[in-house]
């Protein structure tokens, strides 16, 4: 931090103390998205991480007159955050994707009902993260890096302890020492959980990174696969799709638990269930990787409806798995009646409720 930018922070934080709610404003909201995507990271879901961002900037209002400035304003926010989000971690279960919650379908197998438990990973919209955030020269992972699938994943495997030190060490870049006065523990309890932390995630981590891969498939690559991929499900085109996957590929619909693996098994999915629906779709980003935003034709209301946010990752040049975020019981109903529940997953994307700005699209066949 600049000396000018220190000035003007500790001139926002002594009108804020004061009970001046704009010079509190313009404290927190240079670093409320960065917080936002550490709540998200702590948590696993988008909604878990708004209500936790609204609770830390409650207690920083309130708890203004006590900070002493000791630390930076933004250390002291994390802390807040961090503590916040470690109370709502204990409270509840652990966020997962369908891959985890059991084992594959085989030939023939039947779609299972939905779980709208609050178990399930939820995507992040890149559009969301901030645009610059101060790593310290510490941090071990950018903040695309630090919300891919595989890096949720592997943070939902840690204890709550053992996630909030390995996020403040090795993504944010915090000291071990700052990090135990941020947590009210001791130095050799940070180190300790780091260990551990830094050994589970390492271990569960692919070899390369999805922002590796795609910087290695370069623009036009990138922008030919989610096109490709697009313009297959709205033709129905099983063989084009079936080609842009690997071998071993995972399509999965989370808060639906079944999951197919494998080229065959996804091919008879697809054939059975989403290449006789009629879609247009969006691309988008989502934790760092390819996305589409999918919307769903209603015949009797003759419109589309915001359905599922599908997220690519990518193996080289294919397709190594699909997850296929459904908004919650958008499907089963009127197109009127899905969009209350689709509107919520899709707005925070930036998309519309209904892709009144696109073509009409082309029925989908079996």
């Amino acid at each position: 931090m600049t000396v000018h930018a220190a000035e003007d922070e500790l001139a926002l934080l002594k009108a804020a103390a004061t009970g001046d709610e704009d010079a509190f404003a313009n404290l927190v909201d240079v670093h409320r998205a960065e917080l936002h995507a550490h709540c998200y990271r702590m948590l696993g879901s988008l909604h878990d991480a708004e209500d936790v961002l609204q609770e830390t900037l409650l207690k920083a209002w309130r708890g203004l007159n006590g900070f002493e400035g000791r630390s930076s304003v933004r250390s002291w926010l994390y802390a807040i955050a961090t503590n916040a989000a470690l109370d709502a971690v204990r409270r509840r279960a652990r966020r997962e994707l369908p891959v985890d919650f059991g084992p594959s379908a085989g030939p023939g197998g039947d779609l299972a009902m939905a779980v709208h438990d609050p178990i399930w990973l939820e995507p992040y919209p890149d559009r969301m993260l901030a645009a610059e955030v101060r790593h310290l020269p510490e941090a071990r992972y950018e903040q695309r890096e630090s919300i891919e699938l595989a890096f949720m994943v592997a943070l939902q495997g840690l204890s709550a302890l053992q996630r909030a030190v390995f996020l403040l060490r090795e993504v944010i870049g915090f000291s071990a020492a700052e990090i135990a006065v941020q947590l009210g523990t001791t130095t050799g309890s940070v180190t300790s959980a780091l260990q551990r932390a830094r050994t589970s995630v390492q271990r569960s981590l692919p070899e390369r990174s999805q922002q590796a891969t795609l910087q290695a498939l370069g623009d036009a690559k990138i922008r030919d696969t989610v096109q490709r991929y697009a313009d297959a499900l709205e033709r129905g085109d099983a063989d084009t799709l079936i080609g842009m996957i690997t071998q071993d590929a995972i399509w999965s619909m989370p808060p639906i638990p079944t999951w197919f693996a494998g080229r065959e098994r996804v091919r008879e999915f697809l054939v059975r269930w989403p290449l006789t629906y009629q879609w247009q779709h969006v691309p988008v980003r989502a934790n760092g990787q390819l996305a589409v935003a999918c919307y769903l034709y209603d015949a009797d209301e003759s419109r589309y409806f915001a359905a599922v946010i599908d997220v690519l990752t990518m193996a080289g040049d294919k397709i190594a798995a699909v997850t296929a975020f459904m908004a919650p019981e958008a499907f089963g109903r009127t197109a009127s009646e899905a969009e209350l529940s689709g509107v919520d997953l899709f707005d925070r994307f930036g998309l519309p409720a209904t892709p009144v700005s696109l073509m009409p699209g082309r029925a989908g066949r079996a």
